[in-house]
């Protein structure tokens, strides 16, 4: 379009970008890329082969603590979208993450520093993922999700809608290192339930369920069921 703004000269056959878009010098943009409306791609980007960005998204936000945060922020200054996939509208992704081939990023969803993300997953709409979070290939994550940062989960996990998932036991000040803020360990095949929350460090074994509504407070064997508050052992699945 006359009126996007194209500083780069790294584009690939078949790219179309419409009216208002925004794409800084630096970016790469590889063949039948779409971008829509609005959106705003930093210098740095990577996007591979057929990914579709839908408008408002901003691609390459860089991160500031501003003096609000209680830890140090630090990233590389780089994002790779993998090929085939679909960024949503108003959708932010930070500098210094990467996404697998044909993973969906829902509308309105956020992203942090330090992520990677594997191929063929759906992270849905308004599903907040925080920074230093390893996310394997296959997985689901539903809609106003929150994966707390220092975060590793699976292969083939679903996490149902409006999970919580946190990393600090002291919330406000607190007296011990960066290193032991940990968030949750969720092994390949588990499932969570629908607005489940995973405390601190607890980790949930492959293959095991966590029943919807439930507060996980210890580790969970895997291929077993919990439910509760605090969730216990319901029954084992194997």
């Amino acid at each position: 379009s006359p009126h996007a703004v194209v500083l780069t000269d790294t584009i690939g056959q078949g790219v179309k970008i419409a009216e208002f878009a925004v794409v800084r010098e630096g970016v790469h943009l590889g063949k039948d890329v779409t971008i829509h409306p609005h959106v705003i791609v930093e210098p740095g980007v990577h996007i591979e082969d057929g990914v579709e960005i839908f408008p408002g998204a901003y691609l390459g936000k860089e991160p500031k603590g501003v003096g609000t945060t209680l830890r140090a922020v630090t990233f590389e200054r780089h994002l790779r979208i993998g090929r085939g996939s679909s960024i949503g509208p108003h959708a932010v992704i930070f500098y210094d993450v990467e996404i697998g081939a044909e993973t969906l990023i829902g509308d309105g969803a956020s992203i942090r520093e330090q992520c990677r993300i594997g191929a063929h997953c759906l992270i849905s709409r308004y599903v907040t993922v925080n920074y230093n979070t390893m996310i394997g290939d296959r997985t689901r994550i539903m809609d106003s999700t929150h994966i707390t940062g220092n975060c590793v989960i699976g292969n083939d996990v679903f996490i149902s809608i409006l999970v919580a998932t946190v990393n600090d036991n002291e919330m406000v000040s607190r007296s011990y290192a960066e290193s032991e803020i940990v968030g949750p360990r969720i092994a390949d095949n588990a499932s969570i339930g629908a607005g489940a929350c995973l405390l601190p460090g607890v980790r949930v074994g492959e293959g095991a369920i966590v029943g919807a509504g439930s507060v996980v407070t210890k580790d969970v064997e895997s291929y077993t069921l919990v439910m509760g508050v605090p969730a216990r052992l319901t029954r084992r699945l194997r």
